[in-house]
């Protein structure tokens, strides 16, 4: 086999609007000929990401910007040196430019997992290791390889892309669509994706979007209290959402526990589909039971059609949070300490992180 040649490197994957994806970077090895088509669609959308970009500090100073445009890029711009000085995380974590896209999404995120176990199909990449997801800027792209892994029997889901970090290979900028976010959500991405760029373990995904999960709600809390005070508006808003969060997060872990009993039981095909189906059904009437879903969209929830990947996909990006929360007040809340802790998990066996990201009390 040819030695591979790094001739692309192309960022992948990305954080959903609501569940958070990291994406990945790719040396792309000659032999994969296969990959091309794909390797190009990607290299061809980043490039022109790339290649599109403007200093912040230019599109402020245009004459004609609007107002919105200018408070949110005003806001990045803060929010990006607040991290840099205030929560340690890496200055190449993008967000100095801004690239406006001709379209209303970034892009589409494609994942799966069996239909009858909780364990996600996976793809490997070079630099990235295993991940769960593929990314695509194309949704009939997207939609293309989930019907493929769907009629191969898989449970699938594809979700539009909020952002996404390139691990501090390129500054990455902040895209048009992503101005539209409630300020404290915008906060949030800015934070979660420089901490992509600050902690990165190729292969371990959940360990890598629960701790930049972790870091975006302790890093938001920490700005706007600083900002606005304690009593900040945007605050309360973040931290209304935050436990309306914990609750859902529990109430997926329950069900996913459940899941998982059945999954794992010597009950044939047959039997363990119906109650899938039945744990899911039950899943769906506590969250209306528990109004988790506003009212006017409970109908729209209900005949959503849940599988696996939605309970994997959630738990990916909120796990350990008890464990995390030890590591940051051991380090005395100093997130510079808290992410030299977090690299030092890179260095025990798999197994040790689950227990890590288990941990539950």
């Amino acid at each position: 086999m040819p030695k591979p040649l790094p001739l692309l490197l192309i960022p992948l994957l990305c954080r959903t609007k609501k569940i958070r994806t990291l994406m990945t970077m790719v040396y792309f090895p000659m032999a994969l000929t296969g990959c091309l088509p794909y390797l190009y669609h990607l290299g061809k959308e980043q490039s022109a990401i790339i290649l599109g970009r403007e200093k912040i500090e230019q599109v402020l100073n245009k004459p004609d910007i609007d107002s919105k445009t200018k408070d949110k890029l005003k806001l990045i711009r803060e929010v990006r040196k607040f991290a840099i000085e205030e929560l340690s995380l890496n200055e190449k974590g993008g967000f100095e430019y801004f690239t406006k896209l001709d379209r209303d999404e970034i892009g589409w995120n494609v994942s799966a997992s069996e239909s009858l176990a909780l364990k996600s199909y996976t793809w490997w990449f070079p630099i990235a290791g295993t991940v769960p997801y593929k990314g695509y800027f194309d949704k009939e792209m997207a939609i293309e390889l989930e019907t493929e892994l769907k009629n191969k029997g898989y449970d699938t889901r594809v979700r539009a892309i909020g952002g996404y970090s390139t691990l501090g290979w390129f500054s990455d900028p902040v895209l048009s669509p992503q101005l539209n976010w409630p300020d404290h959500r915008l906060v949030g991405l800015v934070i979660h994706e420089m901490a992509h760029a600050t902690v990165y373990l190729p292969g371990d995904t959940t360990l890598n979007e629960s701790y930049a999960s972790f870091v975006e709600e302790i890093g938001t809390e920490r700005f706007y209290t600083k900002k606005e005070g304690k009593n900040s508006p945007h605050l309360e808003k973040f931290k209304k959402e935050k436990s309306k969060r914990e609750t859902t997060i529990k109430l997926l872990k329950h069900f996913a526990d459940r899941l998982k009993e059945v999954y794992e039981s010597d009950k044939d095909i047959t039997t363990k589909q119906n109650l899938k189906e039945s744990i899911i059904l039950q899943f769906k009437s506590k969250v209306i039971e528990d109004k988790l879903v506003p009212e006017e969209k409970s109908k729209e929830f209900l005949a959503r059609n849940w599988n696996n990947e939605d309970f994997l996909g959630a738990l990916r990006y909120h796990s350990g949070e008890v464990s995390f929360l030890s590591l940051y007040e051991k380090s005395n809340s100093d997130l510079s300490k808290f992410h030299d802790e977090v690299k030092k998990l890179f260095d025990l066996p798999e197994i040790e992180r689950k227990k890590f990201l288990n941990k539950t009390n």
